[in-house]
């Protein structure tokens, strides 16, 4: 017997008529019947007998039942599981980012994603580009969140947003009101530098190289997020990510465009060969939505 068979015979037998067995598939009663006559005809002998207008199950569908029934809760359940993962949030999502990720985008991104699926899991990791390529290949975390990445063995890459960086200075600096700042406005001014472990890093070392302009470096830090709490102390300007810039993390300071631009995608990275769960995708989604919503102009 088929799937169906099975389903429309269950429906039969335990509502004691076409009409109920089609109301309570929600199909119509010419549909019931015909399934069920083909399950008779493959079978070889009649489930039912129409007694004064009545269905009579005969002893052959009296023993199928019991064998059937047992079939029919399986499926049943499993329909059930089928449901609950299609309906539910529930469900561990292991996420890593760089840095400038971890204190603001992150954390608002996985407060708003519960408020929609409150059951939610989540394990958080602020990592470096390289750490984020080990997290993954070891399957530590399902997804990670970087800027420009290169490619990588085994890592999808794949495009969110696009940004660019921003000067930032102190608040009141002559800077201020400001529309666009070029590397060669900088000149002669204390300037926090970023080591170029990473691919930004790299980028904007290379812009100030190509200029004619050589920073009067005064301090040097690992993330962009402390380089704004440096210029937000009066310390100096930095060239930032326009995440870090926007953050509402590290102080008041002054955001002015840097031209011309230097721009750079905003990228999700997983394993190339594993898919990811129903609630890692849409939560990566609700991030991409986030990134877009935050980077309306790129």
């Amino acid at each position: 017997m088929r799937l169906r068979q099975i389903e429309v015979f269950h429906a039969v037998y335990s509502n004691g008529s076409m009409t109920n067995a089609a109301a309570k598939l929600n199909v119509s009663q010419p549909s019931v019947s015909k399934v069920l006559a083909h399950a008779e005809q493959q079978l070889g002998y009649r489930l039912f007998d129409r007694v004064k207008g009545k269905l009579i199950p005969t002893p052959e569908a009296h023993q199928l039942f019991k064998h059937v029934r047992d079939v029919y809760e399986d499926v049943d359940r499993l329909r059930h599981v089928a449901r609950n993962l299609k309906a539910s949030s529930a469900g561990r999502i292991r996420v890593a980012g760089t840095p400038a990720f971890g204190l603001e985008i992150l954390p608002r991104a996985i407060a708003t994603f519960r408020e929609q699926h409150p059951d939610a899991v989540f394990e958080i990791e602020t990592l470096h580009l390289d750490e984020i390529h080990d997290a993954l290949l070891e399957s530590r975390i399902d997804i990670g969140l970087a800027f420009d990445p290169s490619k990588h063995p085994g890592i999808r890459r794949k495009k969110v947003a696009r940004a660019c960086f921003l000067v930032l200075a102190p608040s009141a600096s002559e800077f201020e009101g400001r529309v666009s700042l070029s590397i060669d406005d900088l000149k002669g001014h204390s300037f926090i530098g970023l080591n170029s472990r990473g691919p930004l890093g790299q980028l904007l070392s290379k812009r100030l190289e190509s200029s004619d302009v050589e920073p009067n470096v005064v301090a040097w830090t690992e993330t962009y997020h402390i380089a704004r709490a440096l210029v937000a102390s009066g310390a100096g300007i930095t060239i930032a990510d326009e995440i870090t810039a926007r953050s509402a993390v590290g102080g008041d300071v002054v955001r002015i465009p840097l031209e011309p631009a230097i721009r750079f995608d905003v990228t999700l990275l997983q394993l190339a060969d594993m898919p990811l769960s129903l609630a890692t995708k849409r939560f990566a989604a609700h991030l991409g939505k986030l990134m877009k919503e935050m980077l309306p102009d790129t």
